[in-house]
């Protein structure tokens, strides 16, 4: 079986754009993977047909070989862009791989170590969450607050106080037995993260999420050194096992947060999650991504013993544009993900749907400001 080429679909979406990569091959086997990165689509589209040359003509089956070239044999290396299509592609190739053996990816990697996968959505509001608990849902993650009336306008002090009163909130209506997660986007100082971890602190939270920028992870060290109660979390913005070494050797966090649609794809994941497990290091991927990005992550989680939950974005066209019936979709119910017994990823796209909502271009986010009119981080 060889590679004969691979097709991008860019699909128009409320909120977020997905993007997905169709490998084919020349026994008739096709593989879907993802590359949904905000903003930045077009950049990933571009990138995916540039290694088309690496694969072309080769073996899917030969995974990691193939990865290693995509990676080595291209000399500039890393960046979120490279690495996202690197990704996308080998999702696709563990998907035709499955199929071609006609098993489950997760049973090629070992076998699954439970049964099935527990899922936290995101929420904003006290109402939304009781809402999504009817639904089976419990647990959730909301962001920094900006306090009403603010804009696009950001002051620490504040956005803490906000972010307080809304987490209180919630946890006032849902109870003490839904576990609540609190991601700061790396928008504040070591100094402020630790005001507002202590200020959470009685509420009870799983995790605090990159609560400093991802670009000097040493500044992670002041927030883990103040001993706050809950967990702390980060890793959406760290890609590949190199990225992750310093995190993990540093013991600077509770929990990493690998996204699959960009850190290197599902092996690579699991290098960098057996990486923590030697330092106790629990894994809760990052995944606001689409169906395949999802249904890759789930094969991750099922064979990664310290894997605890995983980021689920609710959203209507992540199903609708899967093919086949409601009960075929690849979605979480009841706040879980069961295990695929399909083979390969387990998951097809209606390319009809694809083509019927086509991109239109980048949508650029608003963006967020100081007082003075300096830019903050989003």
């Amino acid at each position: 079986m060889k590679i004969t080429g691979l097709t991008t679909y860019i699909m128009e979406s409320p909120g977020r754009e997905y993007l997905f990569v169709k490998i084919q091959t020349d026994e008739g086997i096709h593989g879907w993977g993802e590359g949904t990165l905000e903003m930045k689509q077009g950049t990933v589209a571009a990138a995916l047909h540039d290694l088309e040359g690496f694969i072309r003509g080769e073996d899917p089956t030969r995974i990691d070989y193939l990865w290693q070239r995509m990676y080595r044999h291209g000399f500039w290396r890393g960046g979120e862009g490279i690495l996202t299509a690197i990704s996308a592609i080998e999702m696709a190739l563990w998907d035709i791989t499955g199929k071609a053996y006609g098993q489950p990816v997760y049973k090629l990697l070992g076998g699954a170590v439970r049964d099935y996968i527990p899922c936290y959505t995101h929420v904003g509001t006290a109402e939304g969450a009781l809402k999504l608990m009817e639904d089976g849902w419990r647990a959730f993650k909301s962001g920094l607050r900006l306090p009403p009336g603010s804009g696009h306008v950001f002051e620490e002090g504040p956005a803490i106080a906000s972010t307080v009163a809304n987490y209180q909130a919630m946890r006032d209506a849902v109870g003490p037995d839904v576990a609540l997660m609190c991601d700061v986007h790396g928008r504040l100082r070591p100094s402020a993260a630790i005001r507002l971890g202590r200020a959470l602190e009685p509420i009870g939270m799983a995790f605090l999420e990159e609560a400093v920028p991802p670009d000097n992870i040493q500044s992670l060290r002041r927030v883990r050194e103040a001993g706050l109660s809950m967990d702390i979390a980060t890793g959406e913005r760290a890609f590949t096992k190199w990225g992750y070494r310093e995190l993990i050797e540093g013991q600077l966090v509770d929990v990493i947060q690998p996204d699959l649609c960009h850190d290197g794809g599902i092996k690579e994941t699991m290098k960098i999650a057996a990486m923590a497990e030697t330092y106790n290091i629990m894994v809760a991927p990052h995944n606001p991504n689409g169906p395949v990005g999802t249904a890759a992550t789930v094969h991750f989680a099922a064979v990664t013993p310290n894997f605890s939950i995983l980021e689920y974005a609710l959203s209507p066209t992540r199903d609708a544009c899967q093919a086949g019936t409601e009960a075929d979709y690849f979605k979480a119910r009841n706040g879980r993900i069961e295990l695929p017994t399909k083979p390969g990823l387990g998951i097809e796209l209606d390319e009809d749907y694809l083509r019927g909502h086509p991109y239109t271009g980048v949508k650029l986010w608003p963006g967020i400001f100081h007082p003075d009119g300096g830019v903050a981080d989003v």
